[in-house]
């Protein structure tokens, strides 16, 4: 099964490296990181990923994968990004995504009437594309699978592992990349972090924030027209 995974500028590497190292633990799988030219993108934070194909020779996925990152905002806008997701997802058995990389699949029109997730800070936006937001760590819907923030990518690919080859597979897997979480602090969603620590988070990105939902509101329009 061909794993196709998207690359884009400014990415968050962890959304796309997470799912890869687990997808990378089966051997049905073959994994692809496809962008438009096969010269090294790089991350949001400074991180440079290989593509292993470009739009115009990447196999059809089985699997389709987009992450996210502040980059997400532009590919959102291109075009030709938006057109290889179509083409790609009317042959694909799985559409996917982690974290903003719901917004990109919703901007390509490929989430309206699902449910999904996607980061706690941008999750609202998906309702402008049809979507029902469903804030959950991994969220299956049909053929969609989505997971929330930046570290819900092992989560998400474990998930599907399961979906794909059963638990029992996707449960050694887990076991040989010793998965098992033990963070040093509570508190790593809204739901659990102290109210004012989510506000104050919540005001130092209120500008992105604000250029984010300006696009997903262009996107939205686009997508009607």
């Amino acid at each position: 099964m061909n794993v196709v995974m998207l690359l884009f500028p400014r990415l968050t590497q962890l959304d796309l490296t997470g799912p890869f190292e687990v997808f990378t633990r089966f051997k049905e799988l073959k994994v692809h990181l496809v962008w438009k030219t096969m010269d090294p993108v790089t991350d949001a934070s400074g991180l440079k990923i290989l593509p292993s194909a470009t739009f115009a020779d990447c196999p059809q996925a089985d699997i389709l994968f987009v992450p996210g990152g502040p980059g997400q905002m532009g590919v959102m806008e291109d075009a030709e990004t938006l057109d290889f997701l179509r083409r790609q997802a009317a042959g694909a058995q799985w559409i996917t995504s982690v974290c903003t990389g719901s917004l990109v699949l919703a901007a390509a029109g490929l989430m309206t009437g699902y449910r999904a997730t996607c980061h706690w800070s941008s999750i609202d936006q998906l309702a402008l594309f049809g979507v029902t937001p469903v804030a959950e760590r991994v969220v299956v819907d049909r053929d969609r699978v989505s997971g929330a923030g930046v570290t819900s990518g092992i989560d998400f690919a474990l998930t599907l592992a399961a979906l794909l080859f059963g638990e029992e597979r996707a449960r050694q897997a887990q076991l040989f990349m010793e998965y098992d979480p033990a963070p040093p602090y509570s508190g790593g969603s809204p739901a659990s972090a102290p109210a004012e620590m989510v506000a104050t988070v919540r005001e130092g990105l209120k500008p992105f924030l604000a250029e984010r939902r300006a696009i997903s509101e262009r996107a939205a329009a686009a997508l009607r027209r």
